[in-house]
């Protein structure tokens, strides 16, 4: 078990999972992250959807302005981390309107 993963961590999936809609979602990160951690977040999810996408380093940056080492992290994340990154992509393909 990694070192991250305790009980307070537990909970904080079991508050995730409980929440019924983006509304709920919303004042629950707006209350638990900064407003930079929230937007850092949003950006680094964008980022692996593109590059779920092929889309190129540069094009990425380019459009979410994400550095390269952001890009380059998401990217070790998405090809080599738990798999969460292509979960949530999978799982929310064709929700996100915006897309």
């Amino acid at each position: 078990m990694n070192i991250w993963k305790d009980e307070n961590t537990k909970e904080l999936c079991k508050a995730l999972l409980c929440l019924k809609d983006e509304s709920d979602c919303m004042a629950f990160l707006e209350d638990l992250c900064t407003i930079k951690e929230i937007m850092d977040m949003s950006q680094r999810l964008s980022v692996a959807k593109m590059l779920n996408k092929g889309i190129s380093y540069a094009e990425i940056s380019k459009q979410t302005g994400a550095s390269t080492a952001t890009i380059s992290r998401v990217s070790k994340c998405y090809e080599y981390g738990a798999g969460g990154y292509k979960t949530v992509i999978s799982k929310c393909s064709g929700s996100d309107k915006n897309d």
